[in-house]
């Protein structure tokens, strides 16, 4: 069920990777306070480096190395790919470098070497392209299979997909020195494409017509400029919601499938411009007009966005979100209400963290009578093993009122609160892993229960299909792997 929900990119010259060097309880699950703020893409655990640098910093000027000194470099080691290793007490060698000794962890240069699942560091992420004059450019590649659909992005059963073909290019903005400019664009081509588009208004205005086929498209989600002096900054042009936890992109979240509230209660994308000011270290404000929801650079709606993200403790997040106003034209419906989202992370210990969300939202017409609405709460559990393994759990409840009649296919029945009435609610338990055996891939297999309560024949009165064959219960086995570059 989709909610009636490029060549063109600058020779800039840049790059940007999913880094190791994060925590390891949050490599791919982003903290509340990282959502497309920012860039406008969960970007947790980014940074930026170069194909082989082999400077002083790395070689060390280590009184335990004599034989390398300050001026010792690493010959050879670009060629060979064998970076510095740090083998404990201070002892910098390379078996790549000259006649050193190395390590018991060795440096054999294989992408699987020193164990496969092993505690051993990933080392620094490769890119294809430096980076220039402050503009980076990057991306990843998604290949997914899932046994059964979901309705949620993963609708292509029984093939391997290609889900995310992405690259994109960025100006970050920085006001370190007063005022500053930034920007960025984002394109997309792939089953996740038709889901991106801007499908808020069914004109085939923006890239909302960039189809391939039935399953397969292209998106533009983000295009925007950004501009801001010390503490505040603004956007302005087409980009990503703050509103939620999980997000479009794949290596923004750490499940490969999606939760229903993302999916069917939440925004993409918003047209227009979002103001951020940062009033300390612990907390941000945010605040903007936007045209509707999942619009280009169309008139969708009017409507007020913003929230704040507060860290509470070195340990506690909370972020809250909202937008409010006329939400959603789509040909005259004139969908009015609101719609707020709360976000509470929790890092319980080094090595294990809970997310707690709540959303909310609440729409009519013009005339009085429920669009949507729908109350949804998502809780994750997520537990590092060392870098290279994590596991975790996803928790869901989806609630949604018979009288909803925005959920509905053009089979639906006027009426159908009284032909069927009462609400239904939507439960799913996700379990997965995320394994690591590059710095530049990761694997993420995952089983999914979904069961629905109280309505599989108003659903099918309905014309809408949650499960396979109107089901009550589905079990779904999906694995994808995410290549960075």
């Amino acid at each position: 069920m989709r909610l009636s929900k490029l060549a063109f990119l600058a020779a800039l010259c840049g790059g940007a990777v999913i880094s190791s060097g994060t925590s390891a309880s949050t490599s791919w699950g982003q903290m509340p306070g990282q959502r497309s703020v920012g860039s406008g893409i969960s970007q947790s655990g980014v940074s930026q480096v170069s194909h082989c640098d082999c400077g002083l910093s790395d070689c060390g000027c280590d009184a335990a190395m004599p034989a390398l000194g300050c001026d010792g470099g690493c010959e050879g080691n670009c060629d060979g790919g064998c970076g510095l290793r740090d083998c404990g007490g201070n002892d910098w060698i390379d078996a790549g470098c000259g006649d050193l000794a190395a390590c018991d962890t060795g440096c054999g240069g294989g992408l699987f070497d020193n164990g496969f699942l092993s505690d051993s560091e990933l080392g620094d992420p490769y890119n294809l392209l430096g980076e220039c004059c402050g503009f980076t450019m990057g991306g990843w590649v998604q290949l997914g299979y899932h046994n059964k659909n979901l309705s949620l992005f993963n609708s292509r059963r029984d093939e391997l997909q290609l889900q995310q073909a992405w690259v994109y290019a960025e100006k970050e903005l920085d006001t370190s020195n007063g005022f500053g400019v930034g920007g960025r664009v984002d394109y997309l081509y792939g089953t996740d494409g038709p889901d991106t588009q801007a499908f808020g208004i069914p004109n085939n205005h923006w890239d909302n017509q960039w189809d391939n086929g039935p399953d397969y498209g292209h998106a533009i989600p983000q295009a925007y400029l950004e501009a801001g002096y010390g503490d505040l900054s603004v956007k302005v042009g087409h980009f990503y919601t703050i509103i939620g936890y999980e997000v479009v992109a794949a290596t923004g979240n750490f499940f490969y499938s999606h939760a229903y509230t993302m999916y069917n209660s939440e925004p993409f994308t918003h047209s227009g411009a979002l103001f951020t000011y940062d009033m300390t270290e612990d907390m941000a404000f945010y605040g903007g007009y936007v045209l509707g929801w999942d619009s280009g650079f169309e008139d969708n709606g009017d409507a007020y966005i913003g929230g704040s993200s507060v860290q509470l403790t070195d340990d506690i997040n909370v972020t809250s979100t909202f937008t409010v106003g006329r939400l959603n034209d789509k040909g005259g419906a004139d969908e009015r209400g609101y719609m707020s989202s709360t976000v509470a992370s929790m890092q319980m210990t080094e090595k294990l963290s809970y997310i707690f969300q709540a959303d909310l939202l609440d729409t009519e017409n013009a005339a009085g009578e429920t669009v949507r609405e729908t109350f949804g709460i998502n809780q994750y559990l997520i537990r590092s093993i060392n870098d290279r393994i994590q596991i975790g759990s996803r928790f869901e409840w989806w609630n949604v009122q018979a009288d909803s009649q925005g959920y509905y296919g053009p089979a639906a029945p006027a009426g159908l609160g009284a032909i069927a009435p009462g609400d239904f609610d939507i439960f799913a338990l996700t379990l997965g892993m995320n394994v690591k055996p590059h710095s530049n891939v990761t694997i993420r297999p995952e089983i999914r229960w979904d069961w629905v309560d109280g309505g599989t024949d108003r659903l099918a009165v309905a014309d809408m299909d949650i499960l396979e064959n109107d089901a009550e219960r589905q079990t779904t086995f999906g694995v994808d792997t995410i290549f960075t570059y």
